[in-house]
């Protein structure tokens, strides 16, 4: 990830546009017009060899004659042209180009070198950035600039639009100026060559001018840089997707069920959720989103009261509303005699409440009030359909300042057409979410309690996690080692089961056996009742052959069963191998549920984590969800909830609910599996049961192959980084300096308040007392990727662990620079705490290859100033306010 010299892309003083061109048919002649016309107050040349002027500009023969180095050069001259350009305009001393032409992959130069590659070599040397090619180009309209092919410009405003489509592109442009919809920045970024989502998103998370960001998306090359710079940029303001090829005639067919199950669109909405994001399938919903999460605050919850002044509308509504997952709110008697008070005889009782036709202002601001003091409200929708006894714009006047004035998030309908526009108007006006139909209404209430989920997943501070689990990974290790040598593909049933064994997850005693003798006197060694299954490594689904016996409970049922699956197996599958058997003790838990835990391997975005419902019919119910890895407790949560197997996994009737800690176990375990054991490419447990008790894994599967990808590099976001751990001796004791965790909310609290208000203003410049939630999760959940935070611990008397200090340093997207802190409890100062944490940030910010660290103090820190000066800190007094400016060159050992 890249943000630099994207400033001379984005916010240039001069331009040249290389293929001017007064011919009709050309883009030249359309680039021209448009940046004439736009406003654009720089310099613009113009260079193209066959004119010696245009539109009454003189015109450069060549880039060599330009008599100053523009700062964007505009090129859409023919694909074998480019590369040459491209080095002279490097050479000139030009930072960015877009580069409108297609087809420069295909096209190639006489020794066979395509001339993409050929630019990009091209510029390299340079640091010149490049958008495109392919691209229609760019618009900024605070600056005039509108730097593309489109066929009309585009408003001022606060919303970018980054687009992979340069269809989407213009048709977009037209759609939102007829609807008065304006733009910060508007960019198509082509074929992604160089500048891609990740650099423009980096670059939009510090644009002053942009308040959101509209994405229309078909593919992302690298996950792990779109991972990182979305889930960053998503923490400053909304991110808004559309997300193209949601079909899955696309997906390839797969061994497992996990497989078949992970399609690619749902793992981009796993990718979409887990940074923040939120997830649109229509143009008209990515703008409306917009505009209602702009407008509204953090929301609790679903549930929604609705109160029109007619039945239907509220009814529409609600099916809406429940369509899309959301909730109708209850009412409680104590609202339901307030509402009697206050509404005709006649009204509904009940939500929605239909405050009837003739409802004046008074009655909607009667009723929203008693329903926003309801513990179970989230949120209010007023629907008013016209009627001859209200006028809609004295109505709308009116409800303004008790909607403004609400605890919760109120939005509105204003079902109609000229009679209501006017309301409409003053709604809208006034900040208020506005929607034209009761379904629309509902939808964007959807979007925001969506959008509030996944910002939640993105901020939340995990709670503790258990004890560790002894993992033995070098036997695991080991054993794929061993099937890899053998030239096979997949492991033995019961090698999948000793696999997850060593990852602490339960699993039914099961042995393998190569012969139906021994299968009978392994069956009476586990103890009857028994299962019987064929080992076969030519067969995925063993009940497809008529497999897998349960319930065999003595030796003759046993050899009878084995003889059985040996003729099905020869008459279904002649050509099948079968290497024997496995067999393994029934487990009869009457009240478990079949799940489904798997694991995928996306070409994008590397292994997925898929949870849901088990059992032979998995395909059939697809009731499932899809995380990335690492996972935690919050996380593995979440990937429950959003499977309908979820409430029967709270309980039903006399069924005791589950142990949803057991199975977030299980699933935080196969996160840990995928990340240290690269190999792996496909996991099935199915089922897994689960009840009150417990889980255990009944059958598993596991593919594996050869890999030259560690289990870090494939991940799309990097997960917690435990070589970083260190033990130090510090003051006669053994300390531990290790990565921050999620996890670690709780003791970082309490680490923070142990210290003394001056340390906190020494430390943030500023008096705080306590960290807010968003605080906290921004200093403990944090993108290993891009930033760093260091934690001296150690363990107090009673087994509790103890944050003693905290170095952290955030990296520039170039990795050129890094910004540094340093905090130690109070009473630990002055002991050489600071001085561990520091040489430690200091070791991992070289071994990244920063160039350098700076920093800022109050001049008044005397205690940082010596603790950073022995270790080669320059301090440099700023004359603007009074601190310090500190800076360390980074030099390799």
């Amino acid at each position: 990830m890249t943000v630099r010299n994207l400033k001379h892309l984005f916010e240039p003083k001069s331009i040249a546009l290389i293929g001017a061109s007064p011919n009709a048919e050309s883009v030249g002649v359309t680039v021209l017009k448009n940046l004439l016309s736009g406003g654009f107050k720089g310099d613009i040349m113009l260079v193209n060899p066959k004119y010696d002027s245009l539109a009454d500009r003189p015109v450069h023969a060549s880039v060599s004659k330009l008599t100053s180095a523009p700062d964007l050069a505009i090129i859409c001259t023919p694909p074998s042209t480019i590369p040459g350009i491209i080095s002279d305009l490097g050479k000139l001393g030009t930072k960015a180009a877009i580069v409108l032409t297609p087809g420069l992959a295909a096209a190639r130069d006489l020794v066979g070198r395509n001339m993409r590659d050929l630019m990009l070599k091209a510029a390299r040397p340079h640091l010149l950035r490049i958008l495109g090619p392919n691209s229609v180009g760019l618009l900024v309209p605070r600056l005039g600039l509108n730097a593309s092919f489109a066929h009309t410009d585009a408003l001022p405003g606060k919303v970018a639009f980054v687009s992979q489509s340069g269809a989407m592109s213009t048709g977009v442009l037209d759609w939102a100026k007829a609807r008065n919809i304006g733009f910060s920045k508007f960019i198509s970024l082509g074929e992604k060559c160089d500048v891609d989502f990740g650099d423009v998103l980096d670059y939009l998370a510090g644009d002053n001018d942009t308040q959101a960001i509209l994405l229309y998306l078909e593919a992302i090359r690298d996950a792990r840089k779109f991972m990182s710079a979305a889930r960053a940029a998503a923490r400053s303001k909304p991110i808004i997707v559309i997300k193209a090829g949601r079909a899955p005639e696309g997906a390839k067919a797969a061994a497992s069920h996990t497989g078949a199950l992970a399609g690619a669109d749902d793992v981009y909405d796993a990718a979409i959720r887990r940074a923040g994001m939120l997830r649109v399938y229509t143009t008209l919903d990515l703008f409306d989103a917009v505009e209602t999460l702009a407008h509204s605050r953090p929301t609790r919850g679903d549930r929604l009261a609705i109160i029109s002044n007619g039945g239907g509308p509220g009814v529409l509504a609600t099916d809406a509303l429940i369509g899309k997952q959301g909730s109708l709110a209850g009412l409680s008697e104590q609202a339901i005699d307030s509402l009697d008070k206050v509404l005709p005889k006649g009204w509904s009782r009940d939500n929605p409440v239909d405050v009837l036709g003739d409802a004046p202002a008074q009655r909607y601001i009667d009723a929203m009030d008693i329903v926003m003091r309801e513990k179970d409200v989230d949120a209010a929708l007023l629907i008013h359909a016209p009627s001859a006894m209200v006028r809609s714009a004295d109505l709308a006047a009116a409800l303004v300042p008790a909607v403004k004035n609400a605890s919760r998030n109120v939005l509105s309908c204003w079902l109609g057409g000229e009679e209501v526009a006017q309301a409409r108007s003053v709604f809208s006006e006034a900040g208020i979410p506005t929607y034209d139909t009761p379904e629309e209404a509902a939808r964007g209430f959807m979007q925001i309690v969506q959008y509030n989920r996944n910002q939640k997943l993105l901020m939340e501070v995990p709670a503790s996690a258990a004890a560790s689990v002894e993992e033995d990974r070098e036997a695991v290790r080991a054993m794929v080692r061993k099937a890899l040598d053998r030239g096979r593909d997949s492991l033995t049933e019961p090698e999948a089961k000793q696999v997850l064994a060593a990852y602490g997850i339960p699993v039914v005693q099961t042995r393998s056996v190569s012969s139906i003798e021994e299968a009978v006197e392994c069956a009476q060694r586990i103890g009857f009742p028994v299962a019987l299954k064929i080992l076969s490594p030519d067969v995925v689904h063993k009940s497809d052959v008529g497999g897998v016996v349960l319930n065999l409970e003595d030796a003759d049922s046993v050899r009878a069963a084995a003889t059985a699956m040996n003729r099905r197996l020869a008459e279904m599958r002649p050509r099948a191998a079968l290497t024997g058997f496995s067999v393994q003790s029934m487990v009869r838990r009457p009240e478990a549920r079949e799940l489904i835990v798997g694991v995928a391997t996306d070409p994008v975005f590397g292994p997925v984590i898929l949870f849901g419902q088990g059992g032979i019919a998995v395909e059939i119910t697809a009731d499932h969800a899809i995380g990335l890895p690492p996972l935690n407790t919050v996380l593995a949560r979440d990937m429950i909830s959003r499977t309908r197997i979820s409430k029967l996994l709270a309980g039903f009737r006399n069924c005791a609910p589950a142990d949803i800690d057991a199975i977030c176990h299980t699933l935080i375990q196969i996160s840990h599996l995928v990340i240290d054991i690269p190999e792996i490419m496909e996991l099935d447990i199915n089922p897994l049961l689960a009840d009150a008790i417990g889980v255990i894994a009944l059958d598993a599967r596991i593919r594996i192959r050869p890999t030259e990808k560690g289990g870090m590099d494939r991940l799309a976001i990097r997960p917690y980084p435990e070589e970083l751990e260190e033990w130090v001796d510090w003051q006669g004791e053994k300390i531990l300096l290790r990565p921050i965790k999620p996890e670690d909310g709780a003791q970082h609290v309490e680490f923070f308040g142990s210290l003394t208000p001056e340390d906190v203003r020494m430390r943030m410049f500023v008096h705080m007392r306590e960290l807010s939630p968003g605080q906290l999760a921004r200093m403990t959940q944090i993108d290993y990727d891009r930033e760093m935070a260091f934690i001296a611990t150690r363990n107090r008397a009673d087994g509790s662990p103890e944050t003693m200090g905290v170095a952290r340093i955030v990296f520039d997207p170039d990795n050129v620079q890094g910004e540094f802190a340093v905090t130690i409890r109070s009473e630990l100062k002055g002991k050489g705490l600071g001085k561990l944490l520091m040489q430690k940030l200091i070791r991992h910010s070289r071994d990244r290859g920063a160039q350098e660290i700076v920093g800022e103090t109050l001049s008044q820190n005397q205690a940082l100033l010596g603790l950073v000066k022995p270790l080669g800190f320059s301090a440099n007094r700023s004359r603007e306010n009074d601190t310090y400016l500190l800076k360390l060159p980074l030099k390799k050992d």
